[in-house]
């Protein structure tokens, strides 16, 4: 799904602007809009119609051509695995096809990149 429309999203890539992407967790929906329209990840879902509280069910990036930052937040309900370090693994691996698949279909060869910020998750798998 593409916000406004797929003519505006492929421009702005063209351009090399940032887009949003979010990607289902099962990946039947990835939703791509201009960060500079939609601003924030919630922002977008709900223009997709869907609730901001779904945003937990979504892998969420900014990418552009330059490279794709991944907002690493692993829900801690993430397929029912309770053990915290198997959750996330299950997740980053998850995360990375989706956003291959994602960027793909977009147009997008980036190195995808987990931001400093959202690295603690991340920093826990590899403890």
């Amino acid at each position: 799904m593409f916000l406004p429309h797929e003519q505006t999203v492929r421009s702005l890539i063209a351009d090399n602007e940032p887009v949003l992407v979010l990607i289902a967790f099962d990946e039947s929906v990835m939703i791509a809009g201009g960060i500079d329209e939609y601003a924030e990840h919630h922002l977008l879902l709900e223009s997709a119609g869907f609730g901001s509280r779904q945003i937990d069910r979504f892998f969420r990036f900014v990418a552009d051509k330059d490279g794709a930052d991944w907002t690493f937040v692993c829900p801690p309900d993430y397929k029912g695995i309770a053990d915290k370090g198997r959750r996330i693994e299950r997740f980053y691996k998850d995360g990375m096809s989706a956003a291959e698949n994602a960027l793909a279909e977009l147009g997008i060869s980036a190195d995808i990149t987990i931001p400093k910020r959202y690295r603690r998750h991340f920093d826990f798998m590899n403890e």
